[in-house]
């Protein structure tokens, strides 16, 4: 069991959460290295040892570090980056380049060399613009590189607008327009320096309907008829993406992923014999389900205050600048105090963060036992996208990271230091 509560503190992962607030500080990421197995495991079971032919690439922009992309390595996924940044870190890990896919709407020319001179397996080529520029690069190095065309599916999806992004006005993917698309499809397989792959799409986040997944592989898979039809070309492979959601709140409905994965698995058998194409690989990229449960924060709570008759706020010492998901688009989390797990919960307060911004509050009107200054509150679900978005705004440090599995801890990011945040200014000779 990931949470546990004993002797009124909060365990995770068989370590006391009060303890490691003591040991390595606040706010700090603790991460289970057992949820994050489980969700690798699941996967394994629903997917990859359940169908031939596919492949499962963790969206590493939910969390990308040394460890975690090494863990995902360990238990067979491939890895998906969207930045150098992140291709950086996967090379520092030593992460197998032909198991990475490169992601991303605007590569620039050095991190699309970057990514050929590694070897990536996939280049998803986001912008018609992009196959000109892969074919040069690979032209000046000698080289081959394999691509995917990411479209827009044109489906509306039942999310929060800020995470959408396969709808036919979006930044991300290059549009149905056979008028656009098919002279860079064919551009692509023409082109000797380039393998052309197949389609890639990915229409949000946090999705618990299955349906628009389904609605956006019927347009990719009718996609790849017709390349057959006018192209005469065998589609490889097709990527789905993600979106998978997880439980945040009492209110969020957390399917499993047979749930999504057999529907579309049943539709492209289906689809492909009844119009007699070779069935492609099919490769999802998870991200946010595969970490975001398996993490949690802890802060300490510092100065309280009591409006009567209005709220009551208690500030913790982070906030906006380690989970600035509440803040961008109204993100909803739960949490407790970790020091008074098993206390009645007596007050409903508000829990604030410390940044220099109205908009900074974590928890709206949470019941917890009487709080008080000193307290340790953990906020569940925050393994994705909390390191992931950290910022030093305010001048704030970003928090470490602690991988724990059964009672054991380490610490895989170490706190920031004011040093290193100041660490690339300079004064000029004029002002000194």
């Amino acid at each position: 069991m990931i949470k546990e509560i004993k002797n009124n503190h909060l365990y995770w992962d068989g370590c006391d959460t009060v303890e490691l607030a003591k040991t390595y500080g606040t706010p700090l990421y603790v991460l289970s290295e057992t949820a994050v197995i489980n969700e690798c495991q699941a996967l394994q079971a629903s997917f990859i040892q359940k169908y031939e032919n596919v492949r499962v690439a963790y969206a590493s922009k939910a969390f990308n570090t040394l460890a975690m992309l090494k863990m995902i390595e360990r238990e067979g996924l491939c890895l998906d980056v969207v930045s150098g940044g992140e291709l950086y870190t996967a090379m520092q890990a030593n992460f197998p380049a032909e198991h990475i896919e490169f992601n991303g709407n605007n590569k620039s020319l050095e991190e699309l060399a970057m990514a050929i001179d590694y070897g990536v397996g996939r280049i998803i080529v986001d912008g018609i613009q992009e196959i000109g520029w892969i074919q040069e690069i690979c032209r000046q190095k000698g080289k081959t590189a394999n691509i995917m065309f990411r479209i827009t599916p044109e489906v509306n999806v039942s999310t929060h607008e800020f995470i959408s992004t396969g709808q036919k006005d979006s930044k991300f993917g290059i549009p149905l327009d056979e008028a656009i698309l098919f002279p860079v499809i064919q551009q692509a397989i023409d082109a000797p320096e380039i393998d052309f792959y197949g389609i890639h799409f990915h229409i949000g986040s946090q999705l618990d309907d299955n349906s628009t997944h389904l609605a956006a592989a019927k347009v990719a898979l009718d996609l790849v008829k017709r390349i057959k039809e006018q192209l005469d070309y065998d589609v490889k492979e097709l990527n789905y993406g993600g979106g998978f959601g997880v439980t945040y709140t009492k209110d969020d409905i957390r399917q499993p992923y047979s749930y999504f994965l057999d529907p579309l698995m049943e539709l492209t058998e289906s689809y492909c014999q009844e119009h007699h194409l070779a069935r492609p690989a099919i490769v999802i990229e998870p991200g946010r389900s595969i970490v975001a449960e398996a993490g949690i924060s802890l802060h300490t709570i510092g100065t309280i205050k009591d409006l009567p008759g209005i709220r009551k706020y208690a500030a913790i010492d982070g906030g906006m600048t380690d989970n600035i998901r509440p803040g961008l688009y109204q993100a909803k989390y739960e949490g407790i105090l970790a020091n008074k797990a098993e206390e009645t919960l007596s007050e409903t307060v508000t829990i604030s963060g410390k940044a220099c911004e109205s908009t900074d509050i974590l928890v709206k009107d949470i019941q917890v036992p009487t709080i008080e200054t000193g307290d340790i509150f953990a906020t569940f679900a925050t393994g994705a996208y909390g390191y992931a978005m950290a910022s030093n705004y305010n001048k704030l440090a970003i928090p470490a990271v602690v991988l724990v599995k059964d009672g054991q801890a380490d610490v895989i990011v170490e706190r920031q230091s004011y040093d290193q945040i100041i660490q690339n200014e300079r004064i000029p000779d004029s002002l000194k």
